[in-house]
């Protein structure tokens, strides 16, 4: 992919804090489709390397463009137009109901006519909200709480979607649902998706990006879940155990003085 069809491209990317590199000289690109799930241990540097392609952060070196514009350079309400973000931990600092998010979320920038912006009940009815329109976000559980703030990112319709740890306080059957539908997303828009279930990583993202020590390590497709890079990168032995249609993958401890 040439750097013209980039829509969101990370340049020479560095980042450290209290003296200790967090993201080394990273760069990558993203067309305009697709799901990419980022994986790699803890520390690694993904939801970093997130925060930076949303423009929430500015890096040592380096930078992020969103089509030909630095991304920081963007105003916040333009860059909230083509760009969400879903946080691995969100609370809001007052106890709204999913009615007042969306009405935060929908205000529509300046300059737009209001017709042209989708109304807090077309989004409720979108996602199939409706029993939670007078809920309060304390009241509702860790799934429905994931319900609504996936709504309330794609609220707008953005056509960049960045997720950070989305499932890691769901059910093993809110988290499947969940990366079913981000993964789907990708059909249509870009989908960028921060993630430690491996199993899932490979099975529904098109494209699987691998984090290590503050460098891209492995960029490709499914097919990586047999590359031997993926065991040193996470410091691992995986067993690939045939489960079709696909692999699924079992870790254990390296032995000691093992290679």
């Amino acid at each position: 992919m040439s750097d013209t069809t980039h829509l969101l491209e990370a340049s020479g990317l560095g980042v450290s804090r209290r003296g200790k590199p967090i993201l080394r000289d990273v760069s990558i690109g993203f067309g305009a489709t697709g799901s990419v799930a980022i994986i790699g241990p803890n520390g690694a540097g993904k939801s970093t390397l997130l925060a930076l392609m949303a423009g929430l952060e500015k890096p040592a070196t380096g930078e992020v463009r969103l089509g030909t514009r630095p991304v920081v350079d963007v105003p916040a309400a333009e860059r909230a137009q083509s760009i969400g973000f879903m946080p691995q931990h969100f609370e809001p600092h007052w106890d709204l109901v999913l009615e007042e998010l969306l009405c935060m979320r929908l205000t529509p920038p300046r300059g737009q006519a209001a017709g042209t912006w989708p109304t807090v009940d077309e989004v409720i009815a979108r996602h199939q909200l409706d029993v939670f329109r007078g809920r309060r976000w304390s009241t509702l559980s860790g799934g429905e709480q994931a319900r609504v703030l996936l709504a309330t990112v794609l609220a707008t319709d953005p056509p960049i979607l960045l997720a950070d740890e989305p499932g890691a306080a769901l059910d093993v059957r809110h988290r499947l649902t969940l990366v079913e539908a981000l993964a789907a997303r990708g059909r249509t828009r870009l989908v960028i998706v921060a993630m430690h279930d491996l199993d899932l990583a490979f099975r529904h993202f098109d494209r699987i990006v691998v984090v290590a020590d503050g460098r891209i390590v492995i960029d490709g497709g499914p097919e990586l879940i047999h590359a031997a890079l993926l065991d040193e990168s996470f410091g691992v032995v995986f067993d690939r155990i045939g489960v079709p249609p696909g692999v699924m993958l079992r870790a254990r401890l390296r032995q000691q003085g093992a290679g």
